[in-house]
């Protein structure tokens, strides 16, 4: 049994060195790297990572609990982390339907607010954040998760409210308030045909009313055995062909079982503990963990093919030790999704990963 896949060797080299002038490398911090709590993550973001994302500290919920109300604390150590480190950073995430306060969307009488209400809420809550660090944040992820998996829009509050408008009218307040700023849309399942066809068709709706777009964001939350490699590639191609820029934004592979046949990475799945979900507590067999090592590699020389396309791929997260998916969707379990392992040590992957880099 592996402890998920680690190795003693020193990795003398970084990832960010070994993929300089491919695309950025990046790496979600939460608050404890924020806050200097987890002493150990931070030295592994400042020694390997250039960019950095904001996982919880910039979403609506945390930014203004209560209208009118921002409490910036935390997004600012980020910004400010970012400026001392030299490093990319990226604001996660303006309009989202999930981590949304409640107050966002209803009156007092808890009905839900008017069109322009909401429009209005919307134009103070972006100018107000984008506002704040302009000139200092280099991309925002402006919308997130606004198409489903057949193309058509989510029902979300933001479009039953205003409609589809949202989305442009969100990129619109958005670089009025830095007209300097990247601006991406971001989503999971981004290989799925139904998906990549409905952001297509979205896309293609903005630039003709020319709203400012520049990226697409392609949320890389991943299984051993999904999605299929060669509709991801399809979407790159798809998304490049816009004439925009091209992101891994959330990378992580895990290797426990799905308790649901509907693979997806909608953060409202929430199940009750299974013993039987959690098969790996006691470490990561070696059979499972080469299989999880050559899914990684396999993606990154898909992405090292496509060095032109994508300016940035982003993991999310430090370290198994602080994943997000060792409690979603199930509370309480051992996975082993990312680059470094729950003692901050790089595992044998990480080596390899630069090794690709060499034969480019």
């Amino acid at each position: 049994m592996l402890s998920g896949c680690s190795t003693s060797d020193e990795v003398s080299s970084s990832l960010k060195d070994a993929f300089q002038g491919k695309f950025l490398i990046g790496a979600a911090m939460n608050v404890d790297q924020i806050e200097v709590r987890d002493t150990a993550g931070v030295r592994v973001v400042k020694h390997h990572f250039n960019s950095i994302t904001a996982e919880n500290c910039m979403k609506s919920m945390h930014l203004q609990p209560e209208e009118g109300e921002f409490f910036f604390d935390e997004a600012d150590r980020f910004v400010e982390f970012g400026e001392k480190n030299g490093m990319h950073i990226v604001g996660h995430t303006l309009i989202w339907h999930s981590q949304a306060p409640d107050w966002f969307f209803i009156d007092e009488a808890g009905n839900d607010v008017s069109r322009e209400v909401l429009i209005e809420r919307m134009r103070n809550h972006i100018s107000t954040v984008v506002g704040r660090y302009k000139g200092r944040v280099d991309g925002w992820d402006v919308v997130n998760e606004a198409i489903l998996d057949d193309g058509i829009y989510r029902n979300s509050k933001f479009y039953s409210i205003i409609g589809e408008e949202f989305i442009p009218l969100a990129f619109q307040f958005a670089h009025e308030a830095d007209p300097d700023a990247e601006l991406y849309y971001n989503d999971y399942g981004m290989g799925l045909e139904g998906r990549r066809n409905g952001v297509v068709q979205m896309v293609k709706s903005l630039q003709e009313r020319n709203i400012p777009i520049d990226g697409i964001g392609m949320q890389g939350h991943m299984g051993l055995d999904y999605p299929d490699i060669n509709e991801y590639e399809k979407s790159i191609l798809a998304y490049s062909a816009l004439g925009l820029k091209v992101m891994i934004t959330e990378m992580d592979i895990i290797v426990l079982p799905f308790p649901s046949p509907d693979v997806t990475a909608e953060v409202s799945l929430s199940y009750e503990y299974q013993q039987e979900m959690n098969p790996y507590a006691a470490g990561l067999p070696d059979s499972v963990a080469t299989i999880w090592e050559n899914r990684y590699v396999d993606y990154f020389k898909l992405f090292l093919k496509h060095q032109d396309k994508i300016s940035r791929v982003t993991l999310w997260g430090v370290s198994d030790a602080n994943s997000w998916r060792n409690d979603w969707p199930m509370h309480g379990r051992t996975d082993y999704p990312l680059l470094f392992d729950r003692d901050y040590q790089p595992k044998a992957v990480v080596k390899k990963l630069i090794e690709l880099t060499e034969q480019q």
